[in-house]
């Protein structure tokens, strides 16, 4: 059982550091500090031996494929975010598929893994990895790792579903009691806005030209 909830949080650990490696506030962040102080606020070295037995037990439970689903995952947060803001047109939608396409290519995949050492570092100790290295080298520990990221997917999947109906009737419910402030409230259509929008075009190529 340790070793699940072990599992659970080091995905979960995985997932947010790659979304939050790559968000906004990080960014921001950045400018804020001077050289020096980057170069204090460097982790102490790791033991080697203990190192190498992190980067065994991240390649067991498949750390980079969680990196690289947390910044799927934050692509499509933020390609959703800007649709609802952007012209619905081409150009809107080649500027949203521009941005996704720098985004990913922005996010250094490696350096984002390589932080993981320092964070496994920090919660487990040694002996510690050492049992959770002979625990996913098992044939239920691997069976654990490869179901843990669908698992997660899943529960991503339901709760945007349920979170989407939620905000959906919040919204129409308070339209209905305030009508004047929030007849022009509308949330953002997503993938949704795609659909219409190849749609629309289809529509009005087909329609006659009335000149």
């Amino acid at each position: 059982m340790k070793a699940v909830l072990a599992l659970i949080i080091i995905y979960v650990g995985t997932f947010l550091v790659a979304i939050q490696g790559a968000s906004q506030n990080s960014v921001q962040a950045a400018p804020q500090q001077s050289a020096g102080q980057s170069a204090a606020a460097q982790p102490a070295a790791i033991d080697p031996d203990k190192e190498a037995d992190i980067r065994s037990l991240m390649e067991l439970v498949g750390a980079r494929e969680m990196v690289q689903d947390g910044i799927s995952t934050s692509t499509e947060q933020y390609r959703e975010k800007l649709l609802a803001t952007v012209p619905n047109n081409d150009k809107g939608q080649a500027f949203v598929n521009a941005f996704a396409d720098a985004y990913q290519k922005k996010v250094d995949v490696d350096q984002i893994t390589d932080q993981l050492v320092g964070v496994y570092d920090k919660h487990f100790t040694d002996d510690e990895i050492k049992g959770l290295l002979q625990f996913y080298g098992s044939p239920l520990g691997q069976k654990v790792a490869s179901e843990m990221p669908k698992i997660s997917r899943e529960i991503q999947a339901h709760s945007r579903a349920a979170g989407a109906k939620a905000a959906k009737e919040a919204l129409q419910a308070l339209k209905e009691q305030n009508p004047d402030v929030g007849q022009s409230a509308h949330l953002g259509l997503g993938q949704r806005r795609l659909q219409q929008r190849g749609q629309g075009q289809q529509q009005a190529q087909s329609q006659p030209n009335p000149q």
